[in-house]
């Protein structure tokens, strides 16, 4: 288990597609991930986090999925099955409602968002890496949707560039139980130094608050 204390100088929060189509009502998404999400309080804690972080002085970055634009995927060669359902769904739509950040998620002043990722990984042909090493960023903790896709992808991704990362798995969701055994069970503690609860890394951000506090 990693140290769960968050030097503010070197660590970052990343929250990982807060759209409205992923976890509002109404969002196109939501209702496949609702039942899963609403069992863990995963947007609730995701809105706890981020609030705490502000709080802590840690630099939060966004990884955005791309969003739908008409004319998307129809002249590639090859495209990845989750591909295929985005353009089938038109997930995020640009310029609609289900493409905005969910209001409690918008991002403040100074915050980075990164280039959207085409795929799942968060780092993938974005400039994420970029900008989490400019701001001297070296660990990380991570938040968002979904498990087993963008979450695990993002974190696998972060691991193979010697990022330290965090996952708090009360504050991230999927569509089933079975697709969230499988992401935080078995496959991301090969990649996450720590998997935690919204209520440890909370504990953890709050000294972090008194230090930056005292100081």
């Amino acid at each position: 288990m990693t140290d769960l204390s968050y030097d503010p100088n070197i660590t970052g929060l990343l929250v990982v597609d807060p759209y409205n189509d992923f976890i509002s009502e109404g969002g196109k998404i939501w209702p496949r991930i609702k039942a899963v999400a609403e069992a863990n309080n995963c947007v609730p804690h995701m809105e706890q986090i981020l609030k705490a972080a502000r709080e802590a002085k840690l630099r939060v970055f966004f990884a955005m999925h791309h969003r739908y634009r008409p004319g998307d995927y129809e002249n590639w060669k090859y495209i990845a099955p989750v591909q295929r359902l985005a353009w089938q769904r038109k997930s995020f739509e640009y310029g609609t409602w289900g493409g905005e950040f969910k209001a409690e998620f918008l991002p403040a002043s100074g915050e980075v968002v990164a280039s959207e990722h085409w795929c799942s990984s968060g780092f993938a042909n974005t400039d994420l890496d970029l900008e989490l090493k400019r701001h001297g960023i070296h660990r990380l903790i991570v938040i968002g949707l979904v498990a087993h896709t963008c979450i695990e992808a993002t974190v696998r991704f972060a691991a193979e560039l010697g990022y330290d990362v965090t996952v708090v798995k009360d504050a991230v969701a999927d569509y089933s139980d079975e697709m969230m055994h499988a992401a935080l069970e078995i496959n991301m503690p090969n990649y996450a130094s720590a998997i935690v609860t919204t209520r440890e890394i909370l504990a953890a951000l709050s000294v972090a608050t008194a230090e930056a506090v005292a100081h």
